[in-house]
């Protein structure tokens, strides 16, 4: 076995020919430019640490070269100058790792044709990136390439940090609201991007490729485990970026940006080069620690994020601060309105996107029943005060739910409630709230659910009851709402007033009679009433009408005649009932409703 077998060590293996547009160069994009990738490069130690950035290149043949140096250069030497003693290999590392250099590069042509045992334990001790070159390399050109693509990159930055300020101006400019922000920060950067409250409670979520269900499943405790930061630094376990926002003076709360999810073996890009290059990618298990006690899946979730990525959180949270200053809506509030929204409209990709959000909201969502509450009143809601009052009850009760306007006289409750919860009672004091606030206001309800999947028929059904109860309608006995096992024939067919289906069926089959009270001054249309409503009893018919058994028999044989029919028919009879009933309801707005 060799002095250094047990080193992981990288190899090359093809990959992209671009690096991503805002991260700096580094470490693993150099070894994968042609100039270099012909020299063989081979990774002895630190393999964790290749998403190093490289500030410039270096050629030396010193003893000393840390000297000459300032940090994040990658040393190029063909190993002539090195010490021959294991103490002066140690001083060489030491004084490298010391100045911040990126990685030490040796060329196995002339002195050495394998590295030395001392070598590579001292860049495994000091975390040091060791490469070795198999084959003759031209440094200057080295130089040229890797110097033209630094200066490059840096002007490309300052042209994108630009328009990434300019971009951040425009929405502060036009008083763009949290979501504006959140979505801005998440196209620039290509990333996910999550804003928070002081209480781990995702408010937003801008999904960048990946799922909101990727995002925010288990969102509380990740969030938790990622210390808070007085400015934007990458921190946790997941190495996610984050900014603080406040407002007024004091932090309200923070902003995430999150790395890609881990897919395995990571794979180091490149940045452009003359002809198409090649990536190292880490050998062996992914994430595994090499012998600078650093995990190759760490580093590379360290490196993810760039200047540009940095600039773009800066400016989001400094947007936000903004916004929170102009919309007076506190953002708890406009985050449960957007969520009920896409419930009832069934906006979200997945239920699983779903759930992930409304957990990360705070609201329960497994072993829980669902139940829909519509609450339509005269005057707009935001004019009523009723969304903050009914979500203080809820919250001082501690009964779980999400409160919402849905339209502008329409205010919108999800109740996730425990199985043994009774719901009556809670719907009940919601239902007498309302009425405090809008006496002629419509409570309506749907069925329980136990799947958030479920919810918007819920909401549908609650819509329903809405649409067939007219405004001010005297309530059942001991309620203050209405729900669907309220919904008869009547209040049926007031919902579909507006139809002109029903209409044309009232006048298809009343107005001959309606016509022939018109213009001869008889009242035939009370007499059918009568007689419908006395179950086709003509006995009945003629006590309703304070007439007697024979006039009501001759009235009613005029009203066969005039509407072709035989009254002796249950199905005419019911029909017709169906046409006076609807009649009614189109002449006085379902008063009797």
């Amino acid at each position: 076995m060799s002095e250094y077998a047990e080193t992981p060590r990288t190899s090359m293996a093809e990959g992209p020919d671009a690096a991503p547009a805002g991260r700096a160069l580094t470490v693993a994009d150099v070894l994968a430019l042609p100039v270099l990738a012909a020299g063989q490069p081979e990774v002895i130690a630190g393999a964790a640490r290749l998403g190093r950035p490289v500030r410039w290149v270096h050629i030396t043949e010193l003893t000393d070269p840390a000297s000459f140096l300032k940090g994040g250069e990658l040393v190029l030497t063909t190993g002539m100058p090195l010490p021959e003693d294991p103490a002066g290999v140690r001083r060489y590392v030491d004084e490298l790792a010391d100045i911040g250099a990126a990685a030490l590069v040796i060329e196995l042509v002339r002195r050495y044709h394998r590295p030395p045992a001392p070598l590579i334990q001292a860049c495994r001790v000091r975390g040091l990136p060791l490469v070795t070159l198999a084959k003759d390399v031209n440094f200057l050109e080295v130089t040229q390439v890797v110097h033209t693509l630094i200066l490059g990159s840096q002007a490309d930055a300052v042209r994108r940090t630009q328009r990434i300020h300019e971009a951040f101006t425009a929405l502060t400019l036009r008083g763009a609201g949290p979501e504006d922000v959140v979505r801005a920060a998440a196209e620039m950067s290509g990333r996910t991007v999550v804003l928070e409250n002081l209480v781990h409670q995702a408010l937003l979520c801008e999904p960048s490729g990946g799922t909101v269900d990727e995002a925010l499943t288990g969102w509380e405790r990740r969030s938790r485990v990622t210390p808070p930061v007085d400015r934007p630094e990458v921190g946790g376990p997941e190495g996610w970026l984050v900014a603080p926002v406040e407002y007024q003076g004091e932090r309200w709360g923070r902003v995430a940006m999150l790395p890609p999810p881990p897919s395995g073996t990571p794979t180091l890009t490149a940045p452009t080069a003359p002809t198409a290059p090649t990536a190292p990618v880490t050998s062996g298990a992914p994430g595994a620690p090499d012998a600078s006690g650093g995990s190759g899946a760490a580093a590379v979730t360290a490196a993810v994020f760039g200047p540009q990525d940095v600039t773009v959180l800066e400016r989001t949270a400094m947007a936000l601060t903004i916004a929170r200053l102009i919309h007076a809506t506190p953002w708890e509030r406009t985050a449960h309105r957007s969520a009920l929204r896409d419930l009832v409209e069934q906006r979200h990709r997945s239920p699983a996107d779903a759930r992930a959000r409304l957990t990360a909201l705070g609201l329960p969502t497994e072993g829980t029943v669902f139940l829909a509450v519509l609450m339509d009143t005269r005057a707009p809601v935001d004019d009523t005060g009723l969304e903050p009052r009914l979500s203080e009850q809820l919250r001082t009760t501690g009964t779980a739910a999400l409160v919402g306007t849905l339209a502008p006289a329409r205010l919108g409750v999800l109740l996730a409630l425990r199985p043994a919860q009774p719901w009556r009672s809670t719907v009940e004091h919601l239902g007498r709230t309302a009425l405090e606030v809008d006496p002629c206001a419509v409570v309506s309800i749907g069925s329980e659910v136990t799947d958030l999947a479920h919810t918007a028929r819920s909401f549908r059904e609650a819509s329903r009851v809405a649409e067939a109860t007219r405004p001010g309608r005297r309530l059942p006995a001991g309620r203050s709402y209405h729900e669907l096992s309220d919904i008869g024939l009547r209040r049926l067919l007031y919902a579909l007033r507006e139809d002109t289906r029903v209409q044309e069926y009232a006048e298809r089959q009343l107005g001959r009679l309606i016509d022939h009270d018109a213009r001869h001054g008889t009242d035939l249309l009370t007499t059918l009433r009568h007689y419908l409503d006395a179950a086709g009893s003509k006995t009945g018919a003629a006590r309703l009408g304070g007439l007697s058994r024979e006039t009501v028999h001759q009235r009613l044989r005029t009203v066969e005649r005039l509407l072709d029919c035989d009254l002796g028919s249950g199905e005419r009879r019911t029909g017709l009932h169906v046409a006076l009933t609807a009649l009614d309801v189109l002449r006085d707005g379902g008063a009797a409703t």
